[in-house]
């Protein structure tokens, strides 16, 4: 089975849960770190789905991997060839057929409940699941591509998730472990205090707390979400 491509964009937002999933399931997967300078690929057909995780930047920004990875996106939408995308990722999926991402008006930091919406797309992705605690970073999000269906929302974001055939894409984290919202909470206390007008950003000590039962809940629906994926693989 070819390999499934998992993109990343900083050091610190790696594939997390994602890759302990495809792992035990015996899913091979090859890390395309473009924070190192890696190229985008070309061909798509080169793996059996795509992933790309999140970053602290904008797909709008002028950076030299966006417009490959935008042509590499519509590749693999034209090829039939999965994408799953978290955060960033998802952003850049909603940007490459014709969504527009823009700043949100409230920056969520933390845990916050998402809803899943009320269509039969939501429901083939999350089952009968109404809503569940997400964790969030981000201070932009996506409008639904034209032909995507919206998947998940919540009170300050319209748009969490979105599903376009067997390709999804997050607003949301759902691929956190304890470590990597450890490390976010660390590296990312300036950007926690500058925004602590905010409704939805948390301080560290509330992200943290109770954090081994909230990502095993969070892994829970992760798993609902990835196993749909990895049924659209290309084998």
């Amino acid at each position: 089975m070819k390999p499934v491509a998992i993109f990343r964009f900083a050091p610190s937002e790696g594939p997390g849960y994602f890759a302990t999933t495809l792992e035990r399931k015996g899913i091979p997967w090859k890390l395309v770190a473009l924070d190192e300078g890696r190229a985008v690929p070309k061909d798509a057909r080169r793996f059996s789905g795509l992933a790309f995780m999140g970053g602290p930047m904008s797909v709008n920004d002028d950076l030299p991997w966006v417009i490959p990875a935008l042509e590499l996106v519509r590749d693999a939408v034209h090829k039939d060839v999965p994408l799953l995308d978290h955060c960033l990722g998802g952003q850049l999926m909603a940007k490459a057929f014709g969504g527009a991402v823009r700043a949100t008006p409230v920056k969520e930091i933390g845990w916050g409940e998402v809803r899943v919406a009320e269509n039969g797309v939501a429901r083939a992705w999350l089952g009968p699941l109404q809503s569940f605690e997400s964790f969030h970073w981000h201070g932009e999000t996506f409008s639904i591509p034209p032909g995507g269906t919206r998947v998940l929302e919540n009170a300050h974001c319209a748009n969490q998730a979105f599903a376009l055939g067997k390709h999804f894409g997050m607003q949301c984290h759902v691929e956190m472990t304890e470590e990597m919202v450890q490390a976010w909470c660390r590296d990312g206390r300036k950007e926690i205090e500058d925004g602590a007008a905010s409704a939805a950003v948390q301080q560290p000590e509330e992200i943290e707390r109770d954090l081994a039962a909230r990502i095993d809940r969070l892994q829970q629906v992760a798993a609902r979400v990835y196993e749909r994926w990895l049924d659209g693989l290309s084998r």
